[in-house]
């Protein structure tokens, strides 16, 4: 903290234009501190001068010079940016000193609690909607052909085989919820060696869940297909479909690509790439202007008790670095 507040005493001392990017994430200050970083670089601007004779008329005037303006404002900085070492109490000190100003309301800084708890609601949800029949113990599984001899494995192989066929017979019946306990009852047959075997069977249970409208299974058994067996078509072709079905369209982008590595012939992805880097794009600059909408709000509501606004900041980028450096105009 302390070499932290020295680089700040530098930049104010220099009152040029300093990197938001330094401040922001070298100086690791935390979030409730910035308003005080902002201001106090600002009431630097407006209220000292660079040249030495400024400063001295400013002592003999009984007005603090820059040098102890400075140290009193980083003093004061130093002490409500102090860290704890466990970064998870140094939030809650954070937090803490914010709520003691009477003008602090808990509201203001809630979004990022109700998200993360919609986030750990949407996961529950999704634990409490798998269907306990579609587990697969793979350890009991291993445990098991340990003791098969090759002979053994032939054999389950064989019946794992029947209750493909006979999932894939009730699929063509439109049975999908059968069909898929079918492919179930293969996979926990299915010897764990025979990987090619047990990568049908998961992507044929993919295509009897979409039918059943269950994209987050789909989804999930299209992605154990894959990870058995990498080369397989089938189950990035569905879960590519799954994917922008649910809004995941860098996840459905990426599929495509893969897909034509795989097979340069697949008409329908070399349609889709073009479509969805454009559907990318449009949602990304939506975002963007939506996030630089909330920061400025934010940044707003802390600058108001100073009579400041984000309108007496001029942000600039450096075309070199990619930077962002901030100057203050009165």
């Amino acid at each position: 903290m302390h070499r932290q507040v020295c680089c700040l005493r530098l930049c104010f001392a220099s009152q040029e234009s300093f990197s938001l990017e330094i401040v922001l994430n070298r100086f690791n200050f935390g979030r409730f501190c910035y308003g005080r970083i902002y201001f106090t670089f600002f009431q630097v601007c407006s209220m000292t001068d660079n040249s030495p004779q400024s400063s001295l008329a400013s002592s003999k005037a009984g007005i603090p010079s820059n040098e102890e303006l400075i140290d009193d404002l980083t003093k004061d900085l130093e002490e409500s940016c102090s860290v704890d070492k466990k970064p998870s109490d140094s939030s809650t000190n954070n937090f803490n000193k914010f709520s003691e100003d009477p003008n602090f309301e808990e509201k203001d800084f809630a979004i990022s609690d109700d998200e993360d708890e919609s986030e750990d609601a949407k996961e529950d949800a999704e634990k409490e909607t798998e269907d306990p029949e579609d587990f697969i113990d793979e350890e009991a599984l291993k445990q098991t052909e340990s003791t098969y001899s090759e002979e053994e494995k032939e054999e389950a192989k064989k019946e794992a085989n029947r209750l493909k066929d006979e999932g894939n017979a009730k699929f063509k019946n439109m049975e999908f919820k059968e069909s898929a306990l079918a492919y179930t009852a293969g996979l926990r047959t299915c010897p764990l060696c025979f990987t090619k075997d047990r990568a049908i069977l998961y992507a044929n249970r993919a295509a009897a869940k979409i039918q059943l409208d269950l994209k987050s299974a789909a989804i999930k058994d299209c992605s154990k297909s894959i990870e058995l067996e990498p080369t397989y078509i089938k189950p990035y072709i569905r879960r590519a479909k799954l994917y922008e079905q649910t809004d995941k369209l860098d996840e459905a982008l990426a599929d495509h690509k893969k897909i034509i590595e795989l097979d340069p012939r697949q008409r329908e992805s070399y349609q889709a790439i073009p479509r969805l880097q454009d559907e990318i794009n449009v949602r990304n600059e939506k975002l963007k202007t939506e996030m630089l909408g909330k920061l400025k709000d934010l940044g707003n509501m802390i600058l108001r008790p100073f009579g400041l606004s984000t309108n007496n900041f001029q942000v600039q980028q450096d075309p070199n670095t990619g930077g962002y450096s901030v100057n203050f105009k009165q």
